[in-house]
């Protein structure tokens, strides 16, 4: 499916679910008015409305945070069942949080009744919405005529791949030959599908309608068909230019422009500005608010540190950040004063080839164990996300030897800002090999959001309360 038409299906199903969490909403509040319990309920028309309203945004929200929408048109009707039921749940949960933070004193029987009344509309719509999104895929993108330039092993991959969105309303009607592709009449895929000559492309633009015109050629053809491209233009018909032949197996790709020039760019890492700037000011946040509530114990902690062993409470070091960056990295000193000094002798003890890492380590204090054990002595790097060194969500911070070290594949976990907490601090933590660690920090790079961050987050608090894999 073009992505078009799945962003097209996903507003669809946000629609439906802010009309049935409506429905939901009043047909709960109505039920509830009219029973004459010892308690009566009412709500004034502006309080109503702001907790529909609230109701209404945080269904949509948590469904998209989900990723419910991603897989309703596909999903067997488990997975469809457990993940309304997991989006009521959850949104439940956000309005009597909502609730208590308001003091709107709603009725408990009124959110059981919405609660239920939305997870039974939602499966209802969802388990049977087979059949219309049939019909709205065809009324949201009604056919879609597209011609591929190209008959080679790439040209057909990319057929094949259209004639699977047929149901999305998109049709391939055939291939158009340069003068190098042969003489081939017509390519079989599921269905026969004819070849044209590239000079015939003028004449079939005013015989019939063309939507769209895809480039799927090797890159020495692509000079020799600057008049098709121009003729596309002046037409107005889209092109697209198929661009697998670049050796970027991990990039996304996007068009920029620097002046009159256009840009090609290819990015493997994220790179929407919006929603890294958004990342940004989420840290400030929580790293102010953090630095503000931890502050009294953090004086303590550093006072028990000075106290306890010798040296100073916070231990300095050089890390490498964003794009190999240099920066100052800080922790409560967890470990003896010569710690640094007494590395290379233990070095053959560490359970990890690149990145020390030894069990029971001789240089730990005894708080110093503690410490780590919760991860208290990670809180000065509060300070660093604060500064922009870091940020709360990210791969950890390596020391410039062990990048040294890094494989070649392993060096994109650099093109990230470095964090407090990753994947990897999910998975295991300590226990991780180190193997496993750079891929589970590339899946981040390669699947980030703001909703996965949040998701680390709260996955990570139950595991450094309870120490959890931690050595």
């Amino acid at each position: 499916m073009l992505n078009r038409q799945h962003r097209k299906a996903k507003v669809l199903f946000g629609v439906s679910d802010i009309v049935l969490a409506t429905l939901a909403f009043e047909a709960a509040y109505r039920i509830r008015v009219s029973l004459h319990f010892e308690r009566e309920f009412a709500l004034d028309p502006a309080k109503k409305m702001l907790v529909l309203g609230f109701s209404v945004l945080a269904w949509v929200l948590i469904g998209r945070w989900l990723r419910v929408y991603d897989q309703l048109d596909s999903g067997s009707p488990r997975v469809i069942l457990r993940d309304t039921f997991r989006q009521c749940l959850y949104g439940s949960a956000g309005l009597v949080l909502f609730e208590y933070l308001l003091r709107l004193d709603l009725s408990r029987s009124f959110l059981g009744l919405f609660a239920a009344g939305s997870w039974v509309l939602l499966c209802l719509f969802r388990l049977t919405a087979g059949n219309l999104v049939g019909f709205i895929r065809r009324e949201f993108g009604a056919p879609h005529y597209v011609m591929i330039v190209g008959t080679g092993e790439q040209a057909r991959q990319v057929g094949a791949a259209l004639e699977q969105s047929a149901p999305y309303g998109v049709r391939l009607l055939g291939f158009l030959a340069t003068e190098r592709d042969g003489g081939t009449a017509e390519i079989a895929l599921q269905a026969a599908y004819p070849v044209h000559p590239v000079e015939e492309l003028r004449g079939m633009l005013r015989r019939q309608v063309i939507d769209d015109v895809v480039f799927a050629v090797t890159s020495d053809k692509l000079a020799g068909l600057e008049e098709v491209f121009l003729l596309c233009d002046e037409e107005g018909v889209r092109t697209r230019l198929v661009v697998d032949f670049f050796p970027h197996v991990n990039s996304k790709v996007s068009l920029e422009q620097l002046g009159a020039k256009p840009l090609l760019t290819f990015a493997a890492a994220p790179n929407d500005e919006i929603l890294l700037l958004l990342k940004r000011l989420m840290d400030i946040l929580l790293a102010a608010a953090g630095l503000v509530a931890l502050f009294p114990l953090m004086a303590i902690i550093a006072l028990l540190v000075r106290v306890t062993s010798r040296g100073p409470a916070i231990f300095i070091q050089e890390r490498c950040g964003l794009n190999g960056r240099r920066f100052r990295f800080y922790k409560f000193r967890s470990m003896c004063e010569n710690a640094e000094e007494l590395r290379s002798q233990l070095e053959h003890l560490s359970r990890r080839a690149t990145a020390l890492k030894i069990p029971d380590d001789p240089r730990l204090t005894p708080l110093g164990r503690y410490l780590r054990k919760f991860s208290i002595d990670e809180w000065p790097q509060l300070w660093n996300v604060l500064k922009g060194d870091m940020s709360l969500v990210g791969p950890r911070p390596a020391v410039p030897e062990e990048v040294e070290q890094y494989q070649q594949w392993q060096r994109r976990r650099l093109r990230m800002r470095p964090g407090l907490t990753c994947l990897w601090a999910v998975a295991g933590r300590d226990r991780v090999d180190f193997e496993t660690w750079m891929k589970l920090d590339l899946n981040y790079i390669d699947n980030w959001s703001l909703a996965l961050d949040w998701k680390i987050l709260l996955k990570t608090i139950p595991r450094v309360l309870t120490g959890s894999g931690a050595s």
